[in-house]
């Protein structure tokens, strides 16, 4: 009997990162005392394995996302090097003060804190959602934006300001520029969704669409801040900008009376939760505050886990709103003293919350805006938190609707109901019924047939684990 080649099975595992690795958590259980702030290094089952990082031109490290990676839900970030030699307390009534007295509301609303009823009960924990996405500009960035300007001189405003950005921070400093009545110049990178720059103009800024990064676009704005005698307005690097943002931490403790077992907080260059944090670990300091990112845009944990700011090799772009490669500076000073750790998630995980927010609210959040949802429910799985409230920021609702077709294929994947598998083929006969035999009776939903090579094709299916779903179909 002839030999026949055996088809190949490969399972495509959830989209943003490798498999994960587990460390040990908190505080007071440091990592290997052989590791230091000067080398990346990840926890493999049976011990450590130095990554050799690269570092920057100013002696910053360079490290890849793949190099600190764990669960799904678990509290990492967190090690010996984490904490300050000396933490301060020095500035916290400064901040305090500043978040007291913002002048965020001239523009903002105080955003609700609404009851997820569905997930509260799918998870056995109250999930309250901050709606930051109702804002006037579907995103919290307003808040910062605006607390700085309103800081700003007459003859600041009358020269005018300049930012980059990627969308949200662009949206919050035109309209802040519209209400103090002044100019404003907007970089923002060619790879910007329209929804985002059209957006901007509409409210009466100037958008110079420029380079393909954001790094690229914020260069840009400096050196024409210099030229033309223009403020610049970051993102998040700056006492104002984290005041305002801090807004929303004030208004949680306003708004919750009751125990409050944790806030989640979606982190990109650290403006939010560095805000949040300044506020409520002063108020209410039993209040664990966890930030979220995607598994491939993972700046905040490595930084707390090396005890300084790294640079990131690359940065994954499905959630653009926090694809930022370095965490800001006193962003990152205040987070090693406050934050309680961050919670890593996959992209497929994301999109899963997007659609249970819009079974829940009947809104579509952006990914960014979607972040901190997927973490806090990976979290209470994860630990087996039950009978405790916790908080998720909705920070931005900013989707590019060309993105809902990649969310509503990757949901039910980040919920674990399907799975995208894959399959190489001999380019021969009897190989496709040789496949049917080796799948056996499983639900498939969708099947693709990719021509690969002359010996051999590659088959992509999904298989399905809701046999009610597959009838459906």
């Amino acid at each position: 009997m002839d030999s026949v080649a055996v088809p190949r099975h490969y399972f495509l595992p959830a989209a943003g990162g490798p498999r994960h690795r587990r460390l040990r958590h908190r505080r007071h259980l440091p990592i290997a005392s052989s590791l230091s702030s000067s080398s990346a290094a990840v926890e493999s089952k049976e011990g450590l394995a130095a990554l050799h990082p690269l570092p920057t031109a100013d002696g910053r490290l360079r490290l890849s996302p793949d190099s600190l990676q764990y669960e799904p839900g678990y509290l990492g970030g967190i090690s010996g090097s984490t904490l300050p030699p000396d933490p301060s307390s020095s500035d916290a009534m400064s901040y305090l003060t500043d978040i007291l007295s913002s002048r965020v509301y001239d523009v903002a609303i105080e955003s609700p804190l609404q009851l997820a009823a569905k997930l509260s009960e799918r998870l056995g924990v109250g999930l309250w959602l901050k709606r930051e996405d109702l804002q006037p500009v579907f995103s919290f960035k307003l808040r910062g934006a605006y607390n700085m300007m309103a800081k700003l001189s007459r003859e600041q405003l009358e020269r005018g300001v300049i930012c980059s950005s990627a969308g949200n921070h662009a949206q919050g400093v035109a309209l802040a520029a519209q209400r103090l009545d002044c100019n404003a110049v907007i970089a923002m990178p060619v790879t910007t969704p329209e929804i985002k720059w059209k957006s901007v103009e509409r409210l009466g800024a100037t958008v110079v669409r420029i380079g393909d990064s954001y790094d690229e676009a914020q260069s840009y704005a400096k050196k024409r801040a210099k030229a033309d005698g223009l403020t610049f307005i970051p993102p998040f690097d700056h006492p104002d900008v984290i005041s305002g943002q801090g807004t929303v931490g004030m208004e949680i403790v306003r708004q919750f009376n009751g125990p409050l077992h944790a806030i989640f907080v979606p982190v990109g260059g650290g403006g939010l939760i560095a805000g949040i944090a300044a506020y409520v670990k002063r108020v209410r300091p039993e209040v664990k505050i966890i930030g979220v990112e995607p598994s491939d845009a993972n700046a905040m944990a490595l930084s707390l886990y090396h005890g300084q700011r790294v640079m990131l090799e690359q940065v994954g772009g499905f959630a653009d709103g926090v694809a930022v490669k370095e965490v800001g500076e006193e962003n990152f000073r205040l987070c090693r003293e406050l934050v309680d750790g961050v919670v890593l998630v996959s992209r497929d995980a994301i999109c899963a919350s997007i659609k249970d927010m819009f079974e829940e609210k009947r809104s579509i959040l952006e990914p960014a805006g979607a972040l901190s949802l997927a973490g806090a429910e990976a979290y209470c799985k994860y630990y087996g938190i039950k009978g405790e409230n916790v908080v998720a920021i909705t920070s931005g609702a900013n989707m590019n609707f060309d993105r809902l077709r990649l969310v509503t294929e990757l949901a039910d994947v980040g919920r674990k109901r399907e799975a995208v598998l894959a399959t190489f083929l001999p380019e021969e006969r009897g190989s496709f019924k040789q496949f049917c035999e080796l799948v056996g009776p499983i639900n498939i939903t969708e099947f693709k047939y990719r021509y690969n090579s002359r010996n051999e094709a590659l088959v992509l299916y999904r298989h399905c684990w809701c046999p009610y779903k597959c009838r459906s179909q």
